[in-house]
């Protein structure tokens, strides 16, 4: 049972996730490794990664609800559905391999991920897409290929980090069916929810998840989530700017991570 300061600093934690999360639609759960790790003390960096993975699907499943009550219409709910079940096989996958490599190196990996995301997402798409994409009988021999094949390969790459992967998602989305910004980064939610949990999964069949830090975690992280979609459209004119300051804070903490990885790996 964590202490009250460590109970507290992991509700707050949490709190920045959903808050991101429910502002960005994706991307947030990036933060979730470093602040449990380095403002939590949880350790060792594999039960940081399968607790992160836990807090942040449940996280993003709020997130989720959220928007489906504020209008469903933003959501692909068909195209999330093929995306994810790829996905979910490519982060089992990507969990397993995680687990098998020492827990510094992979913080060290997990550092220059956060520092390419966030010079990545810099650049992000603009809003540009097609409203009206759907999966039906008559598109299906479009959309499901790249569906899958880009949701197995981001699926992979969120369950061996640990993250929820809505800065890949978002744009694997894009890519694969052509909606905009907007419907990609709500319907990313279901993704991130999909692939958490199985990563978590992974890690909580092997003891790899401390469930009270977990908890408090996802109680800070529903919160936050509800602050972050209201406050989603109140500050949507401001989206490029908030977009651009996070991205800034992402590379930031990436490099400190590396840092203090280094650090651990050489015994100083």
């Amino acid at each position: 049972m964590p202490d009250v300061v460590t109970g507290l600093l992991t509700s707050a934690s949490g709190a920045i996730v959903g808050l991101v999360l429910g502002l960005v639609g994706g991307g947030g759960s990036i933060l979730a490794v470093p602040l449990l790790v380095y403002l939590v003390g949880l350790s060792p960096p594999h039960v940081a990664l399968g607790t992160s993975a836990l807090a942040v699907s449940a996280t993003a499943f709020g997130n989720l609800l959220g928007h489906a009550r504020r209008g469903g219409g933003t959501i692909k709910w068909r195209c999330a559905a093929v995306f994810s079940s790829a996905g979910v096989l490519g982060a089992l996958l990507g969990a397993d391999v995680a687990k098998r490599i020492d827990g510094q190196a992979l913080l060290i990996l997990f550092g220059l991920l956060m520092v390419g995301v966030g010079l990545v997402m810099l650049r992000r798409p603009g809003e540009a897409g097609n409203p009206e994409v759907q999966l039906t009988r008559l598109t299906a021999r479009t959309l499901v290929p790249p569906l899958l094949a880009i949701g197995f390969a981001v699926g992979l790459f969120s369950g061996f980090f640990g993250i929820g992967g809505g800065f890949l998602i978002v744009p694997g989305l894009m890519l694969a069916t052509g909606m905009p910004l907007r419907m990609a980064s709500a319907t990313s939610l279901i993704s991130v929810s999909a692939f958490g949990a199985a990563t978590a999964s992974s890690y909580a069949a092997t003891g790899l998840i401390d469930w009270t830090i977990a908890a408090l975690f996802i109680l800070g992280g529903i919160g936050g989530g509800v602050v972050g979609v209201a406050l989603s459209h109140v500050l949507a004119p401001r989206k490029r700017e908030m977009g651009i300051g996070f991205a800034a804070l992402v590379v930031a903490v990436g490099l400190y991570v590396i840092a203090r990885g280094i650090r651990a790996l050489s015994g100083t």
